[in-house]
């Protein structure tokens, strides 16, 4: 069941920079009055942990919980075997489940899976009904996994506790109980590392995996893009943790370092010169010298290839400005990409920022840059200010982009390429080269010829 005191941790993290400059009792996601309206915790803890394709992922609840979440998120698997997150798994609870509870219906449900599909294991989440009656799916999930020889992880983060950052918070915790420490992998390195956070959608992992393969840097486990069962339960022997973006799993890291003594980093793989200088964080880190050397003669010719791609591309952009209106690390980590590419940020949304986030905004954007509060307002009156040229938003906005003539590109998770690593600034600077060339923007919001001819007659 949800546990008061965990929740009370999770929102009072230790790790948080701005921690320092808290009251006692305040924390830096307390939930307030709508906040799961933009996705509860319930989807941020299925949104960290549905990447595991080798898991069956199990909604404990009535059908809706499964049918509002369920595929949120285009996050690619190399998985070979079966990917079980290609269909979606309900208890489907009833009114008879409520009266009486529900865990007959999930120790069965738990009995149908493994005899159908056989996962490697099975995420049981708890949704807010399920969490009101009470049901003991601590008790149902061990006896299943003892039963099945399987980790069957319960999952505690119904939507009524706060947001998708608490649920991330939450699903971190389920992992490092059930799962992180229970296997020993079969060899280890001394470049051995965990990936925290990067959840690998539109492949955006795939885009600088190489480089670090290249390197000789081994990704022991994932939490949880691409990710496997099997390797996140050897977590625990990596030499180090690489926070990419995700801050909501900053409390892994720090208990990770608390129980395993893995020290950790945070990092961005967008643009050229972020995911140059997270290359050199993770071997500065690792601390070999030898390591470091060959990073150094591997970015080198990667940025070499690379500045000579882009070349065209920033002759096209000189002089273009953009506003940025995304969510937590991208108000910086995508602003870096677009400067990379010659174009001037003037504005970026800092809605769903963290206090870190915030301060690399203003960095990178500079003492004229504008940081939105309140985007949805704000947005199209700084586009007639700065005299902005594309908008980068959610599908949202497209209309306010339509509305102001200028161009857009959807650059949230429903975005159908990545810009990940070296080779997915390629890919944001053919987007943008395609989003200036749309005659679209230019076209859409000029006057029907009719309407047109109407005016000059009067």
């Amino acid at each position: 069941m949800v546990n008061r005191a965990k929740i009370k941790e999770l929102l009072n993290e230790s790790a948080c920079s701005h921690s320092k400059d808290k009251k006692p009792g305040e924390g830096c996601d307390k939930p307030k009055p709508g906040l799961a309206a933009g996705g509860c915790a319930f989807d941020g803890a299925q949104i960290s942990l549905f990447p595991y394709a080798d898991a069956v992922h199990l909604v404990h609840g009535p059908q809706t919980c499964l049918g509002a979440s369920w595929e949120t998120r285009e996050t690619l698997s190399s998985y070979e075997g079966r990917d079980h997150t290609v269909m979606g798994f309900t208890t489907g609870i009833r009114t008879n489940d409520v009266i009486f509870g529900g865990d007959k219906r999930l120790a069965d449900s738990i009995d149908f899976i493994m005899k159908e599909y056989a996962p490697e294991a099975i995420f049981v989440y708890s949704t807010c009904v399920t969490a009101l009656v009470g049901d003991d799916i601590d008790m149902t999930c061990k006896l299943g996994s003892e039963k099945h020889g399987v980790p069957i992880v319960p999952v505690h983060a119904p939507g009524f506790v706060g947001g998708k950052n608490l649920g991330s918070r939450l699903a971190g915790e389920a992992v490092l109980e059930h799962l992180i420490g229970t296997k020993e992998p079969e060899f280890t390195t001394p470049y051995d590392i965990n990936l925290i956070g990067d959840y690998n959608v539109t492949g955006d992992m795939w885009q600088y995996l190489p480089i670090l393969d290249k390197i000789g840097i081994r990704v022991l486990s994932s939490m949880s893009g691409d990710g496997r069962v099997g390797s996140i339960r050897t977590a625990h022997r990596a030499k180090l943790n690489v926070i990419v973006c995700a801050k909501s799993l900053i409390t892994l890291c720090r208990k990770m370092k608390e129980q395993y003594d893995i020290p950790w980093i945070s990092v961005s793989f967008y643009g050229k010169r972020d995911t140059a200088f997270a290359i050199r964080e993770i071997v500065n880190a690792l601390g070999d010298e030898k390591l470091i050397a060959k990073a150094e003669e591997v970015l080198a010719e990667e940025e070499e290839k690379l500045e000579a791609r882009l070349k065209p591309y920033k002759e096209m952009f000189a002089g273009k400005k953009a506003v940025l209106n995304t969510g937590g690390n991208k108000a910086w980590s995508i602003a870096s990409g677009l400067q990379d590419l010659g174009i001037e940020v003037v504005a970026t949304s800092i809605r769903k920022s963290t206090a870190d986030d915030i301060e690399k905004a203003k960095e990178y954007l500079g003492p004229d840059g504008i940081l939105m509060k309140a985007p949805a307002s704000e947005q199209s009156k700084v586009i007639d200010e700065k005299g902005a040229h594309i908008l980068l938003a959610g599908g949202r906005s497209l209309y306010t982009a339509i509305k102001k003539k200028i161009s857009f590109i959807d650059v949230n998770q429903e975005k159908k390429v990545s810009y990940g690593g070296f080779e997915g600034l390629l890919n944001l600077a053919e987007d943008l080269k395609s989003a200036f060339n749309n005659p679209v923007f230019a076209n859409v919001s000029k006057k029907a010829p009719w309407e047109t001819v109407s005016m000059e007659a009067e």
